[in-house]
């Protein structure tokens, strides 16, 4: 990549971050382009869809986190890295408003951008869930797939003004209803 593409590229996400932070998910493509002082031409060059973008600034923070699962693993009881990993994707969600509408979209397509880092965050839920059903302190009659689903829904709760304010008591009514037993 050119010296000065590299530039565009990266102004864009700073600039993208802050639009985001902003004005959530739904965020204009337009205003991002003028914020970032570069022509709509020049930001679909790099971006050419919505969820380009979202996965360019999601990358790192989902690398992050699921990088963050393999420490609550190695250094905690299945139940209790699971309660946490739940915790730790709540506060991930709050941090991107909107984004987890566009995940739950992805999670089984394909040919969408967000599709691997859906795929991340499933796969490594799955992996905790299992290791605590087989600790027996999660519920057995579940799946990854319903626990994304759980989490997706918790996720969205949390991003609404009217439930933000009990994030915590729904991240502990969630993990409440998968884990067994110990209550935390």
């Amino acid at each position: 990549m050119r010296a000065d593409a590299k530039k565009n590229y990266g102004r864009i996400l700073e600039v993208a971050r802050t639009v985001i932070a902003e004005h959530g998910s739904d965020a204009s493509m337009r205003d991002i382009a003028r914020r970032a002082d570069v022509g709509l031409a020049t930001l679909l060059r790099h971006f050419p869809t919505r969820e380009a973008m979202f996965e360019a600034l999601l990358c790192t923070n989902l690398d992050a986190l699921t990088q963050k699962a393999v420490a609550l693993e190695s250094s905690n009881p299945p139940d209790v890295a699971l309660r946490s990993w739940i915790r730790e994707w709540v506060e991930f969600a709050r941090s991107y408003r909107g984004v987890v509408t566009m995940m739950a979209a992805a999670h089984t397509n394909p040919a969408s951008a967000l599709y691997a880092s859906c795929a991340a965050v499933h796969s490594t839920s799955a992996r905790l869930l299992s290791n605590s059903q087989a600790e027996g302190t999660a519920r057995p009659d579940m799946n990854g797939d319903d626990l994304f689903a759980l989490m997706t829904a918790l996720g969205w709760a949390v991003d609404q003004p009217s439930f933000a304010p009990r994030a915590d008591h729904l991240v502990h009514l969630i993990t409440s209803t998968v884990l067994l037993g110990r209550v935390g």
